[in-house]
């Protein structure tokens, strides 16, 4: 039997409604609403009535502050429903469903909704404003008000993965035709080296490997646009007498280091000046190694009046294009995928800041670009995913910013940082060796996460904010805190030779960068749900999840001491060493790849850069003391961030 509950906060504590009526007065200009109710609705199944009774004051609602409603009311109100899209993440189900767990040893399902109670003269063009304004397509979507006669629901059986017959013999059209069927990200140019490889393995691809393909080779993964060699550089504009003087020191450190034979790319820019100092001598303490993680360096520090050698860990993350289009979700794995860094080189997160950058949020409704959410919407819900994150792990944000621009109208700038510590003693890295077993430690598999990497490293059009839903990976911050824990003990982490965090490509990436060579089952990863294939399973992101090498005669302890920290711990892999990486679902072989393929991230690109003049946005401040001081103080820029830092604990 499935039970429905409703709960809402009382008119002393109902701020959010609150500020949600006036919201939608003021923003969407809806003046005919007079009051507006909040409702959390929870349906459950698996609980008989007395655990049920149990929970009700205890798990789904504080009898201090909320009242518990069987039934919604009767008064005249418009309703709508919304609930998280069907394979999302839904962290409020998620937490009722283990506090039931814990409180009662049943296992219910949970499924839940918000609930608007809309009161006035609403006509149908406020009402479909409303909907608008509360139901962003790729998150979430429109309830129903029935109520559920069972909430398992049975997913279809996958499909076997396809082989894409025919792959070898694709002319240009053909591939350009296939780029578009299967959604890839990859350049022509990439997929005709794809054909070239699978025609000299004397078969055709199955879809899986060139999903991983295009996972590797996305902009977000190799870097494309950073990596593309500049085979002219010219300069417009006169005045930019600085950039072109620092264009000419680059050009100098290079001379210097000897790799002026390189290709001159915006990646060897940003990271000449570090070669340079260790090319000088002058990074003696910087930590070299294989492990792609975070940044790492060693430093002095006093414990207990004994000085330790420790491992200082920072990192920093950009999530634009998942905040562009689904701002809480997106903000919130900004932070949550900056902490994975540093946490899978075995160290402890401790301070974050955040930039970031919007377009005017007090622009009008009606003013919003096409296919874009308004920047108003963007720059609250973004502020909230990040804090709700960063709260819940328990990462203070000493430094929150925001930029107000124009350009920023475009595309928003999600950036989050961190700094992390470690016992240099407790951080082992080794290289595996054949028979090495892979751990997967923490989060289940699902679809949130799916594409993330190439959906970030395409261009995206008016409809992306309807069709990107599943690239969006949906955060689990007490679910990574629990791996925080675990990676605090050093009986864990000296067991680990190698460790990388699931960021994107999920599976495919994470494990497959740990070593040169994998036999890797994919029917072993523990998933959120069934009816996921294997091309799913092999690239779904899916936050607060590590891969971990171990010698296969520690497995057993490393998987006993995740249990001790309720973390998940599931041996998904194998170290072979003969630079394949190969995945099974089903027990039939559905990638079969060299690394060295892998790696040599697909057809190179070229072009010519031209520097443009620049464009002044803001215009010049007015003669005068008194008017350029008031022109100063207009600027949004300068206005107070306290409402904006307060929402973070620092």
């Amino acid at each position: 039997m499935v039970h429905r509950i409703y709960v809402e906060k009382r008119s002393a504590f109902a701020q959010e409604a609150e500020a949600l009526c006036a919201e939608l007065r003021e923003l969407l200009g809806v003046r005919g609403l007079e009051r507006a109710r909040l409702l959390n609705r929870y349906d459950v199944e698996g609980l008989d009535e007395e655990a049920l009774e149990r929970c009700k004051a205890a798990v789904f609602a504080d009898p201090c502050t909320d009242d518990l409603l069987e039934r919604l009311p009767e008064d005249g109100a418009h309703i709508l429903a919304v609930e998280s899209l069907p394979g999302q993440y839904d962290q409020r189900a998620d937490a009722a469903e283990q506090c039931a767990a814990l409180l009662t040893g049943q296992s219910p399902t949970v499924r839940t909704a918000r609930v608007y109670l809309l009161y006035g003269a609403l006509s149908d063009s406020d009402l479909a404003a409303i909907k608008r304004h509360l139901v962003n397509p790729v998150e979430c979507r429109e309830a129903r008000l029935e109520e559920y006669a069972a909430l398992n629901v049975p997913y279809p059986e996958p499909d076997d993965v396809p082989i894409l017959a025919g792959f070898r013999e694709l002319e240009d059209a053909g591939l350009k035709a296939a780029l578009a069927e299967h959604g890839l990200a990859m350049s022509l140019e990439d997929l005709r080296l794809c054909r070239d490889h699978f025609c000299r393995e004397g078969r055709d691809p199955t879809l899986t490997e060139l999903k991983v393909l295009d996972t590797y080779w996305s902009d977000h993964c190799r870097h494309t646009t950073f990596l593309t060699s500049l085979d002219s550089v010219t300069f417009e504009d006169e005045r930019d007498k600085k950039i072109r003087a620092a264009y000419g020191r680059y050009l100098k450190l290079r001379e210097e280091l000897g790799r002026a034979d390189k290709p001159v790319t915006l990646m060897d820019m940003a990271t000449i000046g570090a070669r340079v100092l260790r090319a000088r001598g002058m990074l003696p303490n910087l930590v070299e190694s294989e492990e792609v993680n975070a940044c790492t360096v060693r430093v002095p520090v006093q414990v207990d009046g004994r000085e330790e050698p420790w491992l200082l860990l920072f990192k920093n993350e950009t999530h634009n294009h998942p905040t562009e289009i689904e701002p809480f979700g997106g903000a919130a794995t900004c932070i949550g995928g900056a902490i994975r860094d540093p946490l899978s080189g075995r160290g402890y997160v401790y301070q974050a800041m955040r930039i970031t950058g919007a377009a005017d949020p007090r622009t009008p409704m009606d003013k919003t670009l096409p296919g874009k959410l308004p920047q108003r919407t963007i720059t609250t819900k973004a502020a909230a995913g990040y804090s709700s994150y960063g709260n819940q792990i328990g990462v203070p944000t000493g430094l929150v910013d925001e930029v107000y621009h124009p350009g920023y109208a475009a595309k928003r700038m999600e950036v989050g940082a961190v700094i992390a510590a470690a016992p240099e003693a407790d951080v082992r890295r080794e290289v595996p060796v054949p028979g090495d077993a892979v751990l997967l430690l923490g989060g289940r598999t699902g679809r949130d996460g799916c594409g993330g990497a190439t959906g970030s490293s395409k261009a995206h059009d008016a409809h992306s904010v309807e069709a990107c839903g599943a690239e969006v990976q949906k955060g689990n911050a007490p679910e990574e805190r629990k791996l925080q824990r675990l990676f605090r003990r050093p009986e864990c982490t000296r067991l680990v030779k190698r460790c990388n965090d699931f960021g994107a490509g999920g599976v495919s990436v994470a494990v497959g960068e740990l070593a040169n060579g994998f036999d890797i089952n994919l029917d072993a990863v523990p998933l959120k749900y069934s009816g996921l294939d294997g091309t799913e399973i092999a690239i779904s992101e899916s936050q607060e999840r590590m891969a971990v090498v171990t010698a296969d005669a520690d497995v057993a302890r490393l998987m006993a001491l995740a249990e001790e920290e309720n973390v998940a711990a599931t041996v998904v892999a194998r170290v072979t060493g003969d630079g394949r990486m190969r995945m099974t679902w089903r027990g039939v072989a559905i990638v079969d790849l060299p690394r060295s393929f892998i790696q040599s991230n697909g057809a190179g690109r070229r072009m010519n850069v031209i520097v443009g003049a620049r464009k002044d946005y803001a215009p010049p401040l007015p003669p005068g003391f008194a008017d350029g001081l008031r022109a100063l103080a207009s600027d949004l820029n300068v206005c107070s961030k306290r409402g904006l830092g307060e929402r973070f604990d620092s």
